[in-house]
């Protein structure tokens, strides 16, 4: 699949895969000042970084913004707010958490993250006034209301 993109602003770097079987095009950190050196991120906190990329998303699709794997192990820097939905035609932001112990620079063209294109399927939620929603299974578990950690008991 082929979708469009325009940068918001000269210094957007283009998206790319960095190997043919990839999943997702990596993005880079752009602010819209080109005199900014970087931008700290400090332990327990987050921030927006923009990519200066929009994108033409087909209906039916999204992008979901997800970690780059080295990002992430090494630096500690994950990815929040991830859906970027077919109907948004503004600038891409991609909301990273610094869950390390160590302040983390973030320098202007670094890799920040990778989007991963998805299918939607579109369902509507119709309200049940039973507490058993379905009179025969819907699902091949019995897992029922057990939460956390309940299939490792």
């Amino acid at each position: 699949m082929i979708i469009q993109f325009s940068k918001a602003r000269h210094n957007a770097r283009t998206p790319e895969r960095a190997n043919p079987s990839d999943a997702g095009l990596d993005v880079f950190y752009s602010p819209e000042e080109t005199y900014v050196a970087g931008k700290w991120l400090q332990p327990g906190t987050s921030s927006l970084f923009p990519t200066g990329l929009k994108f033409g998303i087909p209906h039916g699709y999204m992008i979901e913004v997800k970690n780059r794997s080295g990002v992430a192990s090494r630096l500690g820097l994950i990815v929040g707010a991830c859906v970027v939905d077919s109907g948004y035609t503004g600038e891409v932001f991609v909301d990273l958490h610094n869950i390390g112990k160590e302040p983390q620079f973030v320098s202007p063209g670094d890799k920040i993250a990778q989007l991963v294109m998805t299918p939607v399927v579109h369902f509507n939620a119709q309200e049940s006034t039973s507490d058993k929603l379905y009179s025969e299974s819907i699902t091949m578990s019995d897992r029922n209301a057990g939460a956390l950690g309940s299939t490792d008991e």
